[in-house]
């Protein structure tokens, strides 16, 4: 009908307002001239990711901004998994340079560490101190702290729309989750185009990175209706769209339903995250494994060991998904999407090693994202899980 034909070609292109100004669509990577303006940016630093420095989609980045005759450095030293080391470097450049503004650009790490310098210019004490615990954040100083325009260049953390970055201390190989509600970049570019040349391996672990986000949230015990809703399309565009853009990249269809899935993920886990993170943390931290592909190898061991708690919700779920078999088959599927990307079956193959496990499991079960699980992490039954998950 008329109908169906002008929904199959609705355009993928708008602005969204929730939960923070968001430009989506192709091309419009071309508007961070007006982000810029809007902000009252005239000096930005450009944060990204170590490989993005020289990648032809950095320099598009540097052309319009050269072209907007807009001054800027590019600060790259950012690890796979930042450190308080990329933190304590990037400050220094940020403070000599004069900067007005910070341009987070790329992936997770690069978007984490680019809030968390824009957040720290402003403060006095050292960033421990604001660790997502207890009334952590209200002992900082919101004087100061620059405005933030993220652009993602992968469809999985959702950084750009979180209200907290992730910084692994180097010293005690402990990854701690820093927030502050002003760490909510004022303005987001969600441009499909800059992922189409994303590796494979990356579009797999990104990806189930946004569909870890959603399914936890979603998992997540506790009264959210709203989060509940924005996991379960979420869920809903990963299994519609993730395998596409692995096989096809430049698919642009797919590419924008990523990066949404990836909006909508982190979004909702500010209802909560679980078991599934709060193993990949401390793996993260140790191994320095990429933290989404961490993510996909525990999911359905993490599943399995919550199934007395989420059966009835996962049956939902499955239903909505169009999943044969309730829970059995939704944990069929999570295996079967993993083995189609080319996920690693098991913790060994990421280089865990058994004489470790003790020390996850401790740094596990008092990992922030723990307390969200639906069924409670001890120190016995989340080493159970690891050697189950090795």
């Amino acid at each position: 009908s008329n109908l169906e034909l002008g929904v199959l070609k609705m355009s993928l292109k708008a602005n969204w307002n929730f939960p923070t100004h968001i430009r989506i669509g192709s091309g419009r990577l071309k508007e961070i001239g007006q982000c810029c303006s809007d902000l009252s940016i005239f000096n930005p630093l450009v944060v990204t990711d170590k490989n993005l420095r020289d990648n032809e989609i950095t320099t598009i980045l540097k052309n319009e901004l050269n072209s907007l005759k807009l001054p800027h450095s590019v600060f790259s030293q950012v690890d796979s998994n930042p450190t308080e080391i990329n933190l304590i470097q990037g400050l220094e450049i940020l403070k000599e340079g004069g900067f007005d503004g910070v341009i987070a650009f790329g992936g997770g790490s690069a978007l984490d560490l680019g809030k968390l310098l824009a957040f720290m210019i402003a403060q006095d004490l050292p960033v421990w101190e604001f660790e997502d615990l207890s009334d952590n954040w209200k002992r900082a100083n919101t004087q100061g702290i620059l405005p933030i325009i993220a652009i993602p260049t992968t469809a999985g953390t959702g950084s750009e729309v979180g209200r907290a970055g992730v910084l692994t201390d180097s010293i005690n190989k402990i990854k701690k989750v820093i927030f502050h509600p002003e760490m909510l970049p004022k303005s987001v570019i969600c441009d499909p185009t800059l992922s189409f040349k994303l590796p494979q391996k990356l579009t797999a672990g990104t990806g189930m990175d946004a569909f870890a986000h959603c399914l936890e949230a979603y998992c997540s015990p506790g009264y959210h209706p709203m989060a509940d809703g924005i996991a379960l399309i979420g869920m809903k565009l990963v299994k519609d769209s993730l395998l596409e853009a692995y096989e096809n990249g430049e698919n642009i269809e797919a590419r924008t339903n990523m990066l949404s899935a990836a909006l909508m993920g982190a979004t909702a886990f500010q209802k909560g995250l679980g078991g599934i993170h709060a193993l990949s943390h401390p793996i993260g931290a140790i191994y320095n494994t990429h933290h989404g592909t961490t993510n996909a190898v525990v999911m359905k061991k993490v599943l399995e060991f919550n199934k007395d708690y989420i059966n009835i919700k996962i049956q939902t779920l499955s239903n909505f998904l169009d999943i044969e078999n309730g829970f059995n088959g939704f944990t069929d599927f999570v295996e079967e999407l993993c083995n189609k990307l080319n996920i690693p079956k098991c913790l060994k193959d990421i280089g865990v090693e058994k004489n470790q496990l003790e020390l996850v499991a401790s740094m596990a079960i008092v990992d922030p994202t723990a307390s969200g699980n639906p069924r409670e992490l001890t120190f016995d039954n989340t080493l159970n899980l690891l050697k189950e998950c090795l």
